[in-house]
């Protein structure tokens, strides 16, 4: 069907550029849906009377710092997915590197429930070497796709490779709390 707005029937480029919006609009949202279902984890497992009474490391960030920081995280990282989704890089390379980043973000779904919920924090640290992998390898393949979604990732290393620090000193501190 032709648009009525067309000249000699082909469309105009700002109908072309609404649809692009939308589209990745759309794919952010799906991504940013992922990212907050991983998200949800804590509100089921909050932190509680246990982990407060648990001996941690002088440098532990502040309660406040964890939201603010997993908010900023998950927008980043969804932005950088829609960024190699839209890429028009070759099909495989793009499945790849979103297959890398659902792995990323299942792992991050899970560690809440392993540490809080179940109180494994030696289960945790091992999901947690696998997140700290799995978010390198995510930044690295979205940078060979898009530099900028590449970057976009940098943060979340350096947040998960605190978490992952974090979680160690706390097994460390706590011996007799770990299962």
């Amino acid at each position: 069907m032709d648009c009525p707005l067309a000249i000699g029937g082909a469309r105009p480029s700002y109908l072309l550029f609404l649809k692009g919006l939308a589209m990745s609009i759309a794919l952010f949202l799906t991504f940013f849906a992922a990212a907050s279902a991983a998200a949800s984890s804590g509100a089921f497992f909050p932190t509680g009377a246990w982990y407060e009474s648990l001996r941690k490391p002088v440098w532990v960030p502040p309660n406040w710092a964890f939201p603010v920081v997993w908010t900023t995280l998950y927008i980043l990282m969804s932005w950088a997915a829609m960024r190699v989704g839209i890429s028009g890089a070759e099909g495989v390379v793009i499945a790849q590197a979103l297959g890398l980043w659902a792995l990323q973000i299942a792992l991050n779904a899970i560690w809440t429930p392993v540490f809080f919920g179940l109180r494994r924090m030696r289960a945790a640290l091992a999901i947690m070497a696998g997140l700290w992998a799995s978010v390198v390898g995510t930044g690295l393949s979205f940078y060979n796709i898009d530099p900028i979604a590449g970057w976009m990732i940098a943060p979340y290393v350096l947040w998960v490779s605190i978490a992952f620090a974090l979680n160690a000193a706390v097994l460390r501190l706590n011996p007799t709390q770990s299962r």
